[in-house]
């Protein structure tokens, strides 16, 4: 996929590239023919000839490099979009009952010293962690500690 958009791409630019030498080089000599003649009308050709359909060059290679580096930046976006999309999902994302389910489902209750959130102990956010205890009674009771919004712990109630 990546090898087909960007040969398209690259001829853009280099056709950008192109025509803003092209548009250069007729500027210069648009510019060596005017400064070397005395009268209006007889600088009147090289600028017909030379400077304005290089300055109009130069513009076109303006856009086109511009078009180029916009299409190769939307190359590179879709290139991430289909490395995204092409991931394999797990037979539990397709049924829909892992986006409805909780994280963690075991019933005992962890926290982190010092934090403000409770856990279940397979929450991914404490699990295997050795500074996580068992929540204390009296700090769920005082609102002290607020249910963790990833694994969705229930108090229980005694």
């Amino acid at each position: 996929m990546r090898t087909a958009r960007l040969r398209t791409v690259h001829p853009v630019l280099w056709a950008g590239w192109a025509a803003l030498a092209a548009g250069a080089v007729l500027c210069v000599l648009g510019w060596y023919g005017v400064s070397g003649e005395r009268y209006a009308e007889r600088q009147l050709p090289y600028l017909a000839s030379c400077t304005v359909p290089g300055a109009a060059l130069i513009v076109a290679g303006a856009v086109l490099l511009t078009h180029g580096r916009g299409a190769l930046a939307a190359a590179r976006v879709e290139e991430l979009y289909g490395l995204l999309v092409t991931a394999e999902p797990d037979e539990a994302e397709e049924s829909g009952t892992a986006a409805d389910a909780p994280l963690a489902v075991s019933g005992d209750l962890l926290m982190v010293p010092g934090g403000t959130l409770w856990h279940r102990a397979d929450c991914p956010l404490v699990a295997g962690k050795v500074e996580s205890v068992p929540v204390d009674a009296k700090l769920l009771a005082s609102g002290e500690l607020g249910p963790c919004p990833i694994c969705e712990p229930v108090e229980e109630t005694d």
